[in-house]
């Protein structure tokens, strides 16, 4: 009820799977005749082929809806409408945390489809399983998998502690996810074969890395030089822009605090799974902070008359991002001061972080080299766009 209009509004096709309990067919082939006509008209149609929300940074069996819709499309046509399948990987990295969460999305050429066209009248069992199969093959070209989260985002590290020197076309989204998706098969390949060697390079990696997170470095900050100037200079610009934007960000926290806790709130009350709490934030935000702005607004008219209102209204959006912005500074500030300290009491750390960023690159590459150039390869060979 509360996201439905939004998806309509969207020109979003409820999906009712046959299979389910208590589904109605008739509704299950109401939505392939909608996604047909969509089609046909030579628009597009965005589907989620797994049919579930999950997760695990993993492809799962594909429903067979893409396919079928494809196929009957273009048996609605004589097999000319050249409805063309294309692969999107869609990789979300802390989907559910605000500010924090960012996804990958990765497009792939066009599945090829003639033969599963030309099959389809004989055979549309066949054809279809065809066509999923192929899509598979062709999403996991676009996408790292991994055993689980935390697998990925050590990965994600690994990449960015061996890559850092790369050339900038080595690190674009593509090289980077060809490179991830070779690192994962080795790391499975290893498993089996050095279980024990590969065991203890994951353990010194969440060892550097935590280590780094209590220091407040990054492992780019490592080569970052703290001279009088440079100390100096960042104090000057960093204070500089808080104190400028402070009352535009007090203003806006002050609007959006309430709204912003209840949803915390609500949210944490219900404990979603992790790949469901971006949604019901969501839900619970289209609610909340509408209620909440009119009851504000609502204050601001009482207390303080109309001009008042209209000045509160005409904040509103602005002095939100100043208040999200002078918060993330805040914290960059505080990441960036807590590593200073760090350092300046601890002279030696950096040259001790060095040397064991320095041994991780070395024991990776000297891992890599134990794995069979096929097996780095893999099957499906490097993500295409």
């Amino acid at each position: 009820p509360l996201i439905g209009p939004f998806l309509r509004l969207l020109g979003a096709l409820p999906v009712h799977r046959r299979q389910e309990g208590g589904g109605d067919p008739a509704r299950n082939r109401a939505m392939f005749s909608a996604a047909t006509a969509h089609l046909g008209a030579g628009q597009a149609v965005l589907i989620f082929p797994e049919g579930v929300s999950h997760p695990d940074p993993a492809l799962m069996p594909l429903r067979t809806g893409a396919a079928r819709m494809l196929l009957e499309a273009e048996a609605a046509a004589g097999g000319n409408r050249g409805v063309a399948l294309v692969p999107v990987g869609l990789v979300f990295h802390e989907p559910g945390t605000f500010r924090a969460g960012r996804a990958l999305l990765l497009v792939g050429g066009a599945v090829a489809t003639a033969d599963c066209i030309a099959l389809h009248a004989a055979a549309p069992d066949g054809a279809v399983r065809r066509l999923t199969d192929r899509l598979t093959a062709a999403l996991r070209r676009q996408i790292v998998e991994a055993d689980d989260r935390e697998t990925l985002r050590l990965l994600r590290a690994v990449e960015s502690i061996s890559r850092d020197d790369a050339p900038s076309d080595a690190r674009g989204p593509l090289a980077r996810t060809a490179w991830m998706q070779g690192a994962m098969r080795a790391y499975r390949y290893l498993r089996e074969h050095e279980p024990w060697r590969v065991g203890h390079f994951r353990a010194e990696v969440e060892r550097y890395l935590t280590d780094l997170e209590r220091a407040g470095l990054s492992d780019r900050g490592l080569a970052q030089p703290y001279s009088a100037g440079v100390v100096a200079r960042y104090v000057l610009r960093e204070g500089t822009s808080l104190l400028l934007a402070l009352p535009l960000a007090l203003w806006g926290v002050a609007s959006h605090v309430l709204p912003y806790k209840l949803t915390a709130l609500s949210v944490g009350r219900l404990k979603p799974e992790p790949d469901e709490e971006a949604t019901y934030k969501i839900m619970a935000a289209v609610v909340l902070y509408p209620l909440s702005w009119l009851a504000e607004g609502w204050l601001a008219w009482q207390f303080a008359g109309g001009p008042f209102m209209a000045l509160f209204a005409a904040l509103l959006v602005p002095t939100g991002f100043f208040a999200v912005a002078w918060r993330d500074r805040i914290e960059r500030i505080g990441r960036d001061a807590r590593g200073f300290f760090r350092l300046l009491l601890d002279r030696d750390l950096r040259r001790r972080l060095a040397a064991r960023r320095r041994s991780l690159v070395d024991e990776l590459g000297a891992l890599m080299r134990l794995v069979p150039e096929t097996v780095l390869a893999g099957p499906e060979g490097p993500p295409r766009s």
